[in-house]
């Protein structure tokens, strides 16, 4: 799964990234969490990829109320497009995530007892950003309220995550963007083939403070090694 992450560095560095337009708007944060508002990247009206602010925890169109999404915050790749929570915003309106970085927690003996130990997992090259696989999608309340949400597509643990966890987020590989974003692709098929781990080579993993189990402490230092 993926419960939390951390993105930031420049601005012009996701720009850069992602080939965004200008007008978005993220300041640096350590110890994102579900729920809140986060980066997404998509489709842009006029050709360009454009950055929005999406709450993290999709919340289906057919949702009798926004609750939902805090169940939400992750979606299978094995089954992403057949739940029916998941499979019209897997057709339809796929977006990715820029992140520095993801949170992982592994249990670890101490003291005779087990505890949660986070780590962090990021790109070997820390000038580098993951983008995660996510899907997105526009809920209107009874009242008339508008939420555009996200979620996170995962996948089985590659051979640097299986120590600490079974599931990681689907990084893809930035020559896949494209075909991720684009509304035309439909081939369900062709779309499965780029939810896969990736490779371990390209990430390093080291524990952290954990002061990251609150999700109210948000610093620099949650994103260095301990």
């Amino acid at each position: 799964m993926c419960g939390r992450y951390a993105l930031y560095g420049p601005r012009s560095r996701i720009r850069d990234r992602f080939d965004l337009d200008d007008g978005f708007d993220f300041g640096p944060r350590y110890n994102i969490a579900p729920t809140t508002n986060v980066l997404v990247v998509r489709p842009g009206s006029s050709g360009r990829r454009v950055g929005s602010l999406y709450r993290w925890g999709l919340i289906p169109g057919w949702a009798k109320d926004g609750t939902m999404g805090a169940k939400l915050s992750n979606a299978r790749a094995e089954t992403v497009s057949e739940k029916p929570a998941f499979r019209t915003a897997f057709r339809r309106w796929r977006c990715i995530v820029p992140a520095s970085g993801f949170f992982e927690w592994k249990a670890v003996q101490e003291d005779g007892r087990t505890v949660k130990q986070p780590y962090f997992i990021r790109p070997r090259d820390e000038n580098e950003l993951f983008g995660f696989a996510g899907l997105s999608e526009r809920w209107v309340s009874p009242d008339g309220e508008e939420i555009h949400s996200c979620c996170i597509v995962t996948t089985d643990a590659n051979a640097l995550m299986m120590p600490i966890h079974d599931r990681m987020p689907v990084i893809l590989a930035p020559g896949d963007y494209d075909a991720w974003l684009d509304p035309a692709n439909v081939n369900a098929e062709m779309l499965r083939v780029l939810l896969c781990a990736a490779e371990a080579d390209d990430m390093i993993a080291y524990p952290v403070s954990r002061a990251v189990n609150s999700s109210r402490t948000d610093a620099p230092m949650l994103v260095e090694p301990t």
